[in-house]
């Protein structure tokens, strides 16, 4: 069962790691505005998406990536808190009012421990 969330992790880090380069738009929405070089910042984000999902693939370095993958998407919380305080629910799109920001920071916070998961299993 480790073994099917760690590759599960790798390919859906993978996955939203090429997403950042097919759809930037998209990912730059959801870097705050006081956080420069947004597009600089999806690129990265992307690429090391896609590392950090080809590390756990490999069995030798999957907790080296689990890990790696846990404190990537802790860097991710400014951001999903930047948007809670931000968060109106007048807003038009659902992840800027306050119950899609909170669904945000909550599956980022699930994200973690399912990379944790992955690193402490050591399978």
């Amino acid at each position: 069962m480790h073994a099917i969330a760690a590759i599960t992790l790798a390919v859906f880090l993978m996955t939203v790691g090429i997403a950042h380069f097919v759809v930037p738009g998209y990912f730059r929405t959801l870097i705050p505005p006081w956080l420069d070089l947004s597009g600089v910042l999806v690129a990265a984000s992307g690429a090391a998406e896609i590392v950090v999902g080809a590390l756990i693939l490999t069995p030798q370095a999957r907790e080296a990536g689990g890990w790696a993958a846990a404190a990537l998407i802790t860097t991710y919380l400014p951001s999903h808190l930047d948007a809670l305080r931000h968060a109106r629910p007048d807003q038009p799109r659902w992840l800027e009012r306050p119950v899609g920001a909170m669904a945000r920071l909550a599956v980022n916070l699930l994200y973690i421990g399912w990379a944790v998961t992955v690193a402490s299993a050591g399978v």
